[in-house]
């Protein structure tokens, strides 16, 4: 079992600059892809980015390319999201999971991929 807990969420004014963390405990951290997941009120929550096991292979909404960047340290095992010229529409709850894979590279892309979640961290962005 993986525990994870966000942190790094805040207040911030658009163009500006947060990094988001996803410490995990348990086991194996090098066996799961990780992904970030954000959840706007009243909206459903959507994919924003997700690493392999490895840290080789990434992907990223369209939405969030060339802003944002994830990356992962299996040492410390952590995942982080550095967000970059952030815009009032980035504001949501922000979330990491953990998606069970020790046997391939993957990246998961949809929600039900992922079998452990944090709690989420809040990231608003004002005008």
């Amino acid at each position: 079992q993986v525990q994870l807990v966000e942190s790094g969420g805040g207040l911030v004014q658009a163009g500006g600059s947060l990094r988001l963390s996803c410490a995990a405990s348990g086991r194996i951290f090098s066996s799961y892809g990780m992904g970030w997941f954000r959840q706007a009120p009243g909206k459903e929550r959507e994919f924003v980015a997700a690493i392999s096991r490895s840290g080789g292979i990434t992907s990223y909404a369209n939405s969030v390319k060339d802003r944002f960047t994830i990356s992962r340290d299996n040492a410390k095992n952590t995942v982080y999201l550095q967000m970059n010229s952030l815009k009032p529409e980035d504001t949501a709850v922000y979330s990491c999971g953990a998606d069970w894979n020790p046997y391939s590279d993957y990246v998961g892309r949809r929600e039900s991929e992922y079998d452990y979640w944090g709690q989420g961290t809040q990231v608003t962005v004002y005008s």
